[in-house]
């Protein structure tokens, strides 16, 4: 049985050394910020305190900023925004393996405060990025999607990375999901041919399918700003999509549609495994380019945690990752967020042994947003009181 979340109970083990592997409270403080106050509150309780931090991400926004902290290199690149504009989004490289974020390039964060596309935003620009990871030299591409203001089936980003979509004058389709719904030949011949030559892998944390009641469109396409009527023109439109697609590419294509990760970002993808991706979940992936496996070994207790713990938490994001792997090594995990919604018992058989909240310490809100850096330190106290004493 677990302690009772946050409670101030010692435990009777005495940790060594602590890694801080959290991903971030959004809205409020980056994976890295998150790791810095941690540590930094830790050692103001004990001061010789090892600590190693390793921000962590799930293939959302956040990705390559955890790997750049990681020893990555980031790398910028002038690309097409979700509207069209140009903007400079980054992605990640060390050897031959790029990290690729498409929040960077089609993200929600790009557009307008208070402006939602929901029909037109392309993901062209994260087709960009994939192709600039190709042009540095990777061979093997982890592709983060999450956090997207698109749904248009990774269409503008297979094409450019050189298919053609075409409505039935020969133009191009317009941009963005809504203009599937004219698309009348799908080709596909044109696509860079270095990607049959590297490892694709597809990172997130969803598994929806494209289309239907639990797909892109109709789990996700609100929260972009999609009216109930444009979730049904999207989802008719990547249905259509799809169709046409079958008869360039063969059954693969409605295949591909209802595999799990397909509905991911949009439906970006769908267009991921179009390319051959290998679909995994986005936290496993980043532990494993991160090298988690060797700091865990090295770490007595870990500090995982995010904006707020609740029941998605469970399924795929990344305090249950890192609590999984912790688990199964035999370390002890505690967890810190700034909003808790999960029982004792729900975060023991997640493998987290206790919960810290933000809220516990500030129970207002917006002051616990504004005040989040200050309040984890204080937080990050308390865990080093109960299970570093």
């Amino acid at each position: 049985m677990a302690d009772a979340a946050g409670s101030g109970t010692r435990t009777t083990r005495s940790a060594r050394r602590v890694l801080v592997a959290a991903d971030k409270f959004k809205g409020s403080l980056t994976a890295v910020e998150v790791a810095e106050r941690v540590t930094a509150g830790l050692r103001r309780a004990v001061p010789d305190l090892a600590v190693e931090a390793l921000p962590v991400a799930d293939g959302g926004d956040g990705t390559v900023a955890a790997a750049v902290a990681a020893g990555f290199a980031r790398r910028e690149v002038r690309v097409a925004g979700p509207l069209g504009d140009e903007v400079t989004a980054a992605y990640a490289l060390r050897g031959d393996t790029a990290v690729v974020e498409m929040a960077e390039a089609s993200g929600l964060q790009r557009l307008p405060a208070g402006v939602f596309a929901p029909l037109t935003a392309s993901t062209y620009g994260s087709g960009e990025l994939l192709r600039a990871a190709l042009d540095a030299g990777a061979r093997t591409l982890v592709f983060g999607v999450g956090g997207s203001a698109t749904t248009d089936g990774g269409a503008g980003m297979l094409a450019a990375l050189g298919a053609r979509f075409l409505k039935a004058d020969g133009e191009p389709v317009a941009p963005g999901g809504g203009g599937l719904a004219e698309l009348a030949s799908a080709d596909l011949s044109g696509l860079d041919p270095r990607l049959g030559e590297v490892e694709l892998i597809l990172a997130s944390d969803v598994d929806n399918p494209l289309t239907g009641p639990q797909g892109a469109p109709a789990v996700y396409g609100p929260q972009k700003g999609a009216s109930p009527e444009e979730v049904e023109r999207l989802d008719a439109a990547l249905a259509h999509f799809a169709k046409v697609l079958e008869g360039s590419v063969g059954p693969r294509a409605t295949a591909y549609a209802a595999s799990p990760g397909a509905g991911a970002a949009g439906g970006i993808g769908y267009g991921a495994l179009l390319l051959g991706a290998a679909f995994r979940p986005g936290i496993e992936v980043m532990l494993d380019v991160l090298g988690f496996a060797p700091a865990l070994e090295r770490a007595d207790l870990v500090v995982t945690g995010e904006g707020s713990l609740d029941r998605q938490t469970l399924h795929g994001k990344a305090p249950a990752g890192v609590a999984a792997a912790a688990r199964a090594a035999g370390k002890e995990v505690v967890a810190v967020c700034g909003r808790l919604a999960l029982s004792p018992e729900t975060l023991d058989r997640a493998g987290i042994r206790r919960a810290y909240a933000l809220t516990d310490l500030e129970p207002d809100v917006a002051k616990c947003i504004a005040g989040a850096g200050p309040i984890l330190e204080r937080t990050a106290e308390r865990i080093a009181r109960d299970f570093l004493g």
